[in-house]
């Protein structure tokens, strides 16, 4: 672990230079080498902790894939860290749940929001300030979602801190508690449940940075409740496709945007 005092973040142990502007954010360190596979010239820079970091170029532009781990608290620190080190776009790639029985494992989601059912962001933030996706990183992986035919839905995801207590409501001493706000979720037309979005979205409004999301969906209990067909499906290349694609098309639209200022 090098030092601050050296300009080393203290987790992702990376210093300015070594990230691009533009990052992806898986949560398992095993799927960033299989993300940099698809930049041009990567090599890893630093693997620290759950912080694993590539960095390489799409379309003669820096960009770094960096791993969070599981959960809203090292998503912060990631992205803290990396916003410290000049990064200001994010695009969380990784895989939720379906909570719609329209949603379907194999497909991808694009949250434009997230429910505040965990811990971090109210580290951050009151609860009532909603946690959102930034507008045009939206809008970038809808288009790389259509580029390439992929099967996607946008809305909002469920975040949570605790993965058995959605599996497992029933098992939890306040099983009253999640089985009832699981069906208002349901109710009110929440896609996916996962558990780091909510966390970035407000790190990322209070540090003033883009930060999206977009999820290969494993598959969908409700669907499993309802008898409907629910293979499970945990190859996340075509999240990981769409999600390049949407950073090439954020590189256009910045580049363009910063000729039109000149």
């Amino acid at each position: 672990m090098k030092y601050a005092e050296q300009g080393y973040e203290y987790h992702i142990n990376m210093k300015k230079g070594d990230v691009g502007k533009y990052v992806l954010l898986p949560g398992d360190p095993k799927r960033t080498k299989k993300i940099a596979a698809y930049f041009d010239n990567p090599h890893l820079v630093a693997d620290s902790r759950e912080f694993e970091t590539w960095t390489g170029t799409l379309d003669g532009v820096p960009v770094s894939v960096t791993s969070t781990g599981i959960g809203g608290p090292s998503a912060a620190i990631a992205l803290e860290e990396l916003a410290n080190l000049g990064a200001d776009t994010f695009i969380r790639v990784g895989t939720c749940g379906g909570m719609q029985p329209e949603v379907e494992s194999g497909s991808v989601m694009i949250a434009n929001g997230a429910v505040r059912a965990e811990g971090t962001s109210r580290e951050y933030a009151p609860i009532e300030f909603p946690a959102v996706a930034d507008f045009d990183v939206v809008n970038a992986l809808v288009a790389g979602a259509k580029k390439l035919n992929a099967p996607y839905c946008v809305g909002v995801t469920q975040c949570k801190d605790s993965f058995y207590g959605q599996h497992n409501p029933q098992t939890m001493p306040v099983s009253y508690d999640l089985e009832q706000k699981w069906e208002a979720w349901k109710r009110l037309g929440v896609k996916v449940s996962e558990m780091e979005s909510a966390a970035l979205f407000t790190v990322g409004a209070y540090r003033g940075v883009r930060v999206g999301s977009i999820f290969m969906v494993i598959g969908n209990q409700e669907r499993e409740r309802l008898g409907l067909p629910n293979p499970i499906v945990h190859d996340t290349d075509l999240a990981i496709r769409v999600a390049i694609e949407a950073v090439r098309e954020l590189i256009a639209n910045d580049r363009r945007n910063e000729t039109a200022t000149e």
